[in-house]
């Protein structure tokens, strides 16, 4: 890829129709931009796709996205273990390579404005981008969930969205669009059903409660298994490693023991430490498909649209 490179992982509240995800994937095909990696979880109920290219493409092709899943995701029907606002839950931008961060803010508020102009879903910027501090954090603009900020827009004007609105989308909820360096989404399960104890081990690593920097974490039931899911958001500070050891001598005290990783989207070659536990037990791990670098090298096919 010639020229700025930016990355684009949109995370949409689906995961069990695969037609549907392939129709929002496919929806994104524009010229200029690559398709790197999507994938979709039954128990969390959410895809997660990972686009690469011309930033000023890259916004079109991340609209067009939040329309394809405002029109076949409807909240109102819609559970999983994930939090989530939106159909469209969450659109970060990411400087790969010749762009910078503030750069990628910029392309996520010309997003934002699109996505409400087009398709009348409000949005809430985050990260780089947020518009407030108290909304830097993703986690803080989804705090009640759909549900929960359907309400509270109503009745509290510090929960409104910053475009659109006041009241969010009948069906699809709102968009967080936001601007990021890269981070790793990693679960690790155990062989334990006990969501008490992976929850106690998500309170101990993640950095809100005190735990590791850029760690963000919580406990669930996926696939009949606790699981810790997270996300890694500063790699140079916090390495995978380091998480691992934490969260094994965590599970010591619970009797627990992780047995089981995935990396969720891909890993930077940076993050990749080839000889560490935490790697040898990932699941279906191909280096050629889930390195961040090859892919870019390798991009995917689109799926066909219907």
């Amino acid at each position: 890829m010639s020229g700025p490179v930016v990355e684009c992982v949109p995370n949409f509240s689906e995961g069990t129709d695969t037609r549907r995800v392939e129709a929002i994937v496919a929806a994104m095909r524009v010229e200029g931009v690559h398709l790197l990696d999507w994938s979709m979880d039954a128990d969390h109920n959410r895809s997660l796709v990972t686009l690469a290219g011309d930033p000023a493409a890259m916004v079109e092709a991340a609209v067009r996205g939040v329309g394809k899943a405002v029109e076949l995701i409807n909240l109102t029907c819609q559970q999983g273990v994930h939090p989530r606002i939106g159909a469209a839950d969450v659109i970060p931008f990411v400087p790969i390579s010749g762009i910078k961060l503030e750069q990628c803010a910029l392309l996520a508020r010309q997003a934002g404005q699109e996505i409400w102009r087009r398709f009348g879903v409000p949005v809430f910027f985050y990260g780089a981008a947020a518009a407030r501090p108290d909304r830097a954090n993703v986690e803080e603009v989804r705090r009640g969930q759909f549900e929960g900020l359907r309400e509270a827009v109503a009745k509290d004007s510090s929960r409104r969205p910053d475009i659109g609105g006041p009241n969010l989308h009948p069906t699809a909820g709102a968009c967080a669009v936001g601007a990021r360096k890269l981070l790793v989404a990693y679960n690790i399960y155990f062989d334990s059903a006990d969501v008490a104890m992976v929850r106690a081990i998500a309170k101990g690593v993640r950095a809100a409660s005190g735990g590791l920097k850029g760690v963000k974490a919580m406990g669930v039931l996926a696939h009949g298994r606790a699981q810790l899911a997270m996300d890694i958001t500063d790699l140079e500070v916090t390495p995978l490693s380091q998480v691992y050891r934490a969260v094994s001598a965590l599970a010591v005290r619970h009797k627990a023991v992780p047995v089981e990783g995935e990396v969720i989207g891909l890993l930077p070659e940076t993050a990749c430490e080839r000889d560490s536990e935490w790697m040898r037990q990932l699941t279906g791990f191909d280096a050629q498909t889930k390195i961040l670098e090859r892919r870019l090298a390798a991009p995917m096919a689109w799926p066909e649209e219907e």
